[in-house]
């Protein structure tokens, strides 16, 4: 039996095995991506000490880095939790784990904008990750739906492999980084369609178009390749949910300032929790995983004494 499971194998999750391994805490952290949502950011330049790194290189250094102290980071989803009276049981399809405390850090999974035809051309030009299938649109015209730092960085990475890129934003500005907003700017074949929504998605075996709900150069259609959906991420809180932790109204867990939930033995961290989730920033995440760690320490000595 372990003392900590890990659920979750994002900067909350591995932040959190660096700093248990370093207290001698035993554990394992299950997670089906190392890295997480980092391995689709395309570009990081706000972790302090880095200037640039791309996001796949900083999530297999932050592996390679929770890895070293011995662990192991299995590649596993999890089906449900239980618990008796002294442990928990993890369930990841056949296999099985038990532990004495659990960190939950499964961080969000991306918010889809439930119009017609985007189920139906999922995988067929509709994509949400541009830094995962950019390449299959080289020198092709995509467009980017969203107005926050995801879809900007993306219509930035986008505008170097794509002839066109269109950024269609809902709101009468973005509310990107300033960063990101004059990297767009500075982009020719980039074009921001403010106050725009799209309506449907078209297409024949694949996306050809998107109806929008105003018109652009004299049409409400708008003809492109592809389409890169990042208009935010939806926390993945049904494990805490099921172990009886407190949701608020968007689905993130309320946690105390250690991290913990409400349910003995269960901490939480990382983009699901109400304080990380207003910004899912990678500094935010790791530094809730190291607290949790620090306070599961606690928890665990206390326990034993």
């Amino acid at each position: 039996m372990y003392d900590l499971i890990i659920v979750g194998a994002g900067p909350a999750g591995l932040s959190a095995s660096v700093y248990a391994s370093r207290y001698g805490i035993s554990h394992v952290v299950l997670g089906e991506v190392a890295g997480g949502l980092l391995t689709q950011t395309f570009d990081v330049g706000n972790w302090i000490g880095t200037k640039e790194i791309r996001g796949q290189e900083f999530a297999e250094k932050m592996a390679e880095h929770a890895k070293s102290y011995g662990i192991e980071i299995l590649p596993l989803s999890v089906d449900r939790i239980e618990r008796d009276e002294k442990s928990f049981v993890v369930f990841c399809g056949d296999t099985s784990f038990r532990s004495k405390t659990i960190l939950i850090a499964t961080g969000t999974k991306h918010r889809h904008l439930g119009v017609p035809g985007e189920q139906e051309f999922s995988g067929k030009g509709v994509s949400f990750c541009p830094t995962c299938d950019g390449f299959f649109f080289k020198g092709k015209t995509v467009a980017v739906v969203g107005g926050g730092d995801s879809a900007a960085e993306g219509g930035a990475y986008l505008s170097d492999i794509c002839e066109r890129v269109y950024v269609i934003v809902r709101d009468s500005n973005m509310i990107a980084e300033k960063f990101w907003q004059t990297l767009l700017a500075s982009k020719k074949n980039v074009h921001i369609l403010l106050e725009t929504n799209v309506k449907e998605i078209r297409g024949g075996s694949k996306l050809e178009s998107l109806l929008l709900d105003r018109s652009f150069e004299g049409s409400e259609l708008l003809s492109v390749d592809g389409l890169f959906v990042e208009i935010g991420l939806i926390p993945n809180t049904a494990l805490l949910a099921s172990l009886g932790a407190r949701l608020d109204a968007h689905g993130s867990v309320e946690t105390a300032a250690d991290q913990s939930v409400g349910v003995p033995g269960v901490w939480a961290a990382g983009d699901i929790t109400t304080n990380s989730n207003r910004f899912c920033q990678i500094v935010t995440a790791a530094s809730e995983g190291a607290i949790a760690a620090k306070s599961i320490l606690e928890h665990l000595q206390k326990s034993s004494s």
